[in-house]
């Protein structure tokens, strides 16, 4: 993986850089699209989206949603497993298998569920699932009970997996939809407090010391994640975090009543939003993850109040983080690809194909239109913002799976 990791080149010939994709799928639009700024990049991994098949085939299908991946640069995704039949027995799980097996254009990995239905009342058939799944979460709701998520750490040991937790205690959450900050106290909305996400990480990594299993927190929001973490990894506890570029990018200042600015954990307040970039530039945060989380147009129709949580980032991920964190020279390309390829793939054991890799012109911009969008969601808060980067190819295993057409753009 290191020696591809020097890959990140410049292309000034695409003929020759490109000898084993299809060349079915490589129209002419592509090649007219050169620029002083063709670049390369092994394929992304995202350990965190949510594809919604089966069970809620209206708000996006596993074909749309790798569709949408390929689109986006990514050539591995990790799905997680709050579906119906919730993944929670090899049975269940083999609904989900069958569905990536005929539709997928990408590699999907499903998560399995650490507790049965997600209802945190009895451990999963983990050891039944592990040899088909990447890792075990019941994303979507946090485990309540301090003994089951010891139960399923030690048990997630034993079979050399990791516990991947949505962490959030619903004691505390009061009814809330928004982040308990100053747009919540201002315009009458009930908040978030951001304990309800840090309370369950302080829980989760003294459990990590004594049961010595491998743990990753999902879409961390808050400093006090950030500093909780920070402090686990310099006391050498197994721990690893992603973030969304959501959270990196915007905060509860830039909230309107509307949708598709409702996802949860909230947008948090600027504070929050500046310890994240911290972790990110020292390295507490190890990758970003787009938690694309797609509903129907009438979900996401009602409000900050009663719109679903979730919204589709997989399409807009690379370009949001180009723009607004390379571009302006925060970090550096490489460390992009730290967190969108590498350290995804090192923490959850995911090999890298040589030939699975993603094209993108840096010099051309565009306008965010959702629908645009490949995914059957369309709930963006990046809507109308103006980035740089689209991507003009991405090929899976030698194959294109996605190849710009010049009307997208």
């Amino acid at each position: 993986m290191g020696g591809i990791k020097t890959q990140i080149v410049e292309i000034k010939r695409m003929f020759d850089f490109l000898p084993s994709a299809d060349s079915a799928f490589f129209c002419p639009d592509v090649l007219s699209q050169r620029s002083d700024n063709l670049v390369a990049f092994p394929g992304f991994c995202d350990v965190h989206v949510h594809f919604r098949e089966p069970g809620f085939s209206y708000k996006e299908k596993i074909a749309t949603g790798s569709a949408a991946a390929a689109r986006g640069g990514y050539t591995t995704v990790c799905t997680m497993p709050n579906l119906n039949p919730v993944p929670d027995s090899v049975e269940n799980l083999r609904q989900q298998l069958d569905i990536i097996e005929r539709d997928s254009v990408i590699d999907v990995l499903p998560y399995g569920a650490i507790t049965v239905g997600e209802r945190g009342e009895a451990l999963a058939d983990l050891e039944g699932m592990a040899a088909d799944v990447v890792a075990f979460s019941d994303d979507g709701r946090g485990v309540q009970s301090e003994s089951m998520m010891r139960e399923a750490m030690q048990r997630a040991k034993s079979l050399g997996k990791l516990i991947v937790a949505h962490c959030e205690d619903n004691s505390l959450l009061h009814g809330g939809y928004i982040h308990d900050g100053g747009y919540a106290k201002a315009h009458g909305h009930r908040g978030i407090c951001s304990e309800s996400e840090w309370g369950p990480i302080k829980r989760d990594i003294e459990l990590c010391r004594q049961t010595g299993c491998g743990y990753h927190v999902c879409h961390i929001s808050t400093k006090e994640s950030v500093a909780l973490i920070r402090q686990a990894k310099a006391e050498g506890v197994n721990i690893t975090c992603e973030t969304g570029p959501h959270y990196l990018v915007m905060d509860d200042s830039d909230l309107m009543e509307d949708g598709r600015f409702k996802m949860n954990p909230p947008l948090r307040d600027k504070a929050d939003r500046e310890a994240l970039l911290e972790g990110i530039a020292d390295g507490t945060i190890d990758m970003i993850a787009t938690d694309h989380a797609p509903h129907s147009d009438e979900e996401k129709a009602r409000g900050l109040e009663k719109s679903a949580f979730g919204i589709v980032g997989i399409e807009t991920a690379f370009p949001v983080l180009y723009t607004k964190l390379v571009k302006t020279g925060f970090i550096s390309m490489e460390k992009l690809m730290e967190l969108l390829v590498f350290n995804a793939r090192k923490r959850f054991n995911i090999p890298l194909d040589p030939n699975d890799y993603t094209v993108w012109d840096l010099d051309r911009s565009f306008t965010v239109d959702p629908k645009d969008f490949l995914s059957m969601g369309k709930a963006t808060p990046f809507e109308g913002w103006e980035l740089s980067g689209v991507c003009l190819l991405t090929v899976k295993g030698g194959k294109a799976v996605y190849a710009l057409n010049d009307s997208q753009h």
